[in-house]
């Protein structure tokens, strides 16, 4: 080493040594931002996961299933009699028993206990049966043994003294204590409705006839009801009467055979009831009950199956019993022996001949547990109105009542996403409504409909925007000018400052009607725009030198407005006289009736666009950074090569922007799917499965938004619009992983370029 390296070195040293203070803290800082970093990432990956543990306890309960607990076994209490009816009142506290020999027996239902007893008038003769004229108001109707009938009620008034419930049953007679004059003879099978002023009772005489007598129900101003006798009618059925079944809106009477396991079904008029026609059951009948609606008839035959049937239409619009659906008990030599219906859900309860009970959903088609809770067989079953309380009465007199948590009954796989056959419809279908102004409503919580809505929808905003943004992203960074591209980029970037409730208002009160009165020249505009920009385009690259170099490079894109501006009034001018040469004067009414395709004023076109005007500053911005932000040298170097402009995009510039471009679309999708107030005030909110444009949608978003407020916590609705949101968040956290996916796949592939 010379002497003048030796001097040199200390100096290098003091240098290195000078700076290491200010290269430590920057070291630090360093370190600092990327735990920070570091952290912000775990905890936005920590607060998506709490999002998702929290839904996902919401929606759990629903597929919990149900739990019964038993209460006390007691002997029947009361006279030793024959058991024709029970009961439990809304609190699960006490039973009503009526008797055979006309005796009302109110007992304590934990321990048995004989609360207080009363004899229905006219039942010592003996009662042959009991109805129910109406469960929800507790109306029941004994048939006596002379024929005649009483109708009376059962009521629990509830009163606190000294702080504490006590329920007192009470009995009335709403239309008199005197028995209403009935048939001549004893009878049985007694079935009794009350309808919009009409009281109608049924029954099967000696003779094996069915005798129908109708009343008028009148009440007077002092709430008094009268009862005047209208029309009697008799007619023999086409099968033996085991069991008759009346509608509660006196349209339909089923005559079920037991032993050859046949119900005629009968439409009733003034005259004798119409023979609709004679169904097999398929094995012998032990019992047939209505479910909650009075729609649906459940019947429980001898080989082990529950089978349901409601009316439906044929296709020459013809009425008919369906058989809907069957279920059947976990025992297969087990037989179905009683039948126990809620009152206000399509859940019953099926008693076997080995002393099993079977909860079952009819909506749902499915078994929701089974519950061994006698030795022998079970005769009678019964719910409280509640629904939280069931009796089960076995055939040696022996009863055992259970507290039940059955909340959520109606959901199934198949409920949800499948196909059901509801009541009142003529085939399985996909539906959605939550509530309705009854409490005899069956539900229908398909979330099929609301997937397809919201996947319609992002599909037609992103047909919408995915052209003019990505197109409009590589034309002003590639190819515009600097000065336009100042003005251009930021004036699309402030459209995504849009609430999107402002573009939801004009989309449903301006775009929707604007759209439906010039549906022709819209679609005039769809057609011809796309092709009146590269006409243009070649029509300016033949103009004369001299016109062209007039216009600065890059200010091309200026030259376009007023030549957009004159196609889109081209093709509103000509848009009326073709509809009136071609669609003769109104486009709607000519799809509808030529090509079956109706036209809802609110739909997805307009979604389309409304959306798409939301979704189109996204893609954009994003896009345009990526094209732009590719490196020069990369552009430069090609176009060095020989490479035109548009090879150099087309063959360098896109494929190394892609990965931008791509996580683009995603984010634009991302916001497509999710987009609330757009489809909630563009559309009919109609949860419907067809992709058709002119047809409306509800999306999974906009349902959550629409009926949260109104549902009750807890309840089944509920827990569904949590699932709706649980559905939304996995199906946008999978796009956006498949989206990074990709992404990375890109951006490896053509990192090397």
């Amino acid at each position: 080493m010379s002497e003048s390296d030796a001097v040199a070195a200390p100096g290098v040293e003091s240098i290195i040594a000078g700076k290491a203070p200010g290269m430590r803290a920057r070291y630090l800082k360093d370190a600092a931002a990327r735990w920070i970093v570091w952290l912000g990432g775990l905890g936005v990956i920590g607060a998506l996961m709490l999002i998702f543990v929290y839904l996902l306890s919401e929606v759990m309960p629903l597929f919990g299933g149900a739990h019964i607990d038993a209460r006390q076994s007691f002997a029947m209490p009361g006279p030793a009699a024959q058991t024709l009816y029970v009961a439990a009142e809304e609190q699960g506290e006490i039973g009503l028993r009526v008797t055979d020999g006309g005796e009302l027996v109110f007992f304590d239902l934990y321990d048995g206990s004989v609360r207080d007893r009363q004899a229905l008038p006219g039942g010592d003769a003996g009662v042959s049966g009991i109805a129910e004229l109406s469960a929800e108001r507790g109306e029941l109707a004994a048939h006596l043994r002379d024929g005649s009938v009483t109708l009376f009620r059962h009521r629990y008034r509830v009163s606190y003294p000294g702080d504490r419930r006590l329920i007192t049953p009470e009995v009335e007679f709403p239309m008199g204590a005197e028995p209403l004059a009935f048939m001549d003879e004893a009878g049985r099978g007694l079935v009794a409705r009350s309808e919009r002023g009409a009281l109608v009772l049924a029954a099967i005489d000696t003779n094996g006839d069915v005798q129908i007598k109708r009343f008028d129900r009148r009440e007077n101003f002092l709430g008094e009801v009268e009862v005047q006798e209208r029309e009697r009618q008799r007619f023999t059925p086409a099968v033996k009467a085991d069991i008759l079944l009346l509608e509660p809106l006196l349209t339909w009477l089923y005559v079920v055979e037991r032993e050859a396991g046949r119900i005629a079904m009968y439409r009733l008029s003034s005259g004798n009831p119409e023979l609709v026609n004679v169904y097999d059951v398929g094995a012998r009948v032990r019992e047939a009950r209505y479910l909650a609606g009075g729609i649906s008839i459940v019947v429980a035959q001898d080989d082990g199956r529950v089978s349901q049937w409601f009316p439906a239409r044929d296709e020459g619009g013809q009425y008919y019993l369906a058989r809907v659906r069957e279920f059947r008990l976990p025992d297969g030599s087990a037989r179905p022996t009683a039948i126990g219906p809620e009152l206000r859900r399509r859940t019953f309860a099926v008693g076997g001949s080995d002393g099993s009970v079977s909860l079952f959903h009819a909506t749902a088609g499915r078994r929701i547990g089974t519950e061994q809770v006698l030795d022998g067989e079970i005769a009678l079953l019964a719910f409280n109105p509640r629904a939280q309380y069931l009796m089960a009465i076995g055939a040696d007199g022996q009863i055992r009542g259970f507290d039940v948590d059955n909340e959520h009954p109606e959901v199934s796989f198949k409920a949800l996403w499948g196909r059901v056959w509801y009541e009142s419809y003529d085939e399985p279908r996909l539906l959605w409504q939550s509530s309705a102004a009854t409490s005899d409503f069956e539900p229908k919580f398909s979330i099929t409909p609301l997937s397809v809505g919201t996947l319609k929808g992002a599909f037609y905003a992103m047909i919408f925007a995915i052209p003019l943004a990505i197109l409009g992203a590589i034309f002003t960074a590639y190819f515009m000018s600097p000065e336009m591209r100042q003005i251009v980029k930021p004036t699309v970037e402030i459209m995504a400052a849009l609430p999107s409730v402002i573009l939801g208002f004009l989309a449903g009160l301006w775009l929707a009607p604007f759209v439906e009165t010039n549906l022709p020249g819209v679609f005039l505009t769809l057609i011809l725009l796309p092709l009146s920009v590269p006409i243009f385009g070649f029509a300016w690259s033949k103009m004369p030198r001299a016109l062209r170099y007039r216009v600065p490079p890059g200010w091309e894109a200026a030259m376009l407005v007023p030549a957009i501006a004159l196609v889109v009034w081209v093709c509103f001018a000509i848009a009326k006289p073709i509809e009136a040469v071609v669609f003769g004067g109104n486009m709607q009414a000519w799809m509808d009736h030529t090509l079956g395709i109706g036209y809802d004023q609110r739909n997805a076109l307009v979604v389309g666009v409304a959306m798409g005007v939301a979704v189109i500053p996204v893609i954009f911005s994003i896009a345009e950074d990526a094209i732009f932000t590719v490196p020069k040298h990369l552009t430069l170097g090609s176009l060095a090569l020989g490479a035109t402009a548009w090879q150099t995009l087309v063959r360098v510039v896109l494929p190394t922007a892609s990965p931008g471009m791509f996580s683009a679309v995603m984010i634009g999708m991302g916001r497509a799917v999710g987009e609330t107030m757009i489809v909630l005030m563009a559309t009919g909110n109609t949860p419907i499965t067809d992709f058709s444009m002119f047809s409306g949608m509800r999306t999974l978003a906009a349902n959550v938004a629409v009926e949260m407020p109104e549902s009750e916590v807890g309840s089944t609705h509920f827990r569904l619009l949590f699932l709706a949101g649980l559905v939304l968040f996995v199906f946008t956290f999978l796009l956006n992983t498949l989206a990074e996916v990709v992404r990375q796949r890109l951006r490896a592939r053509y990192s090397n370029i």
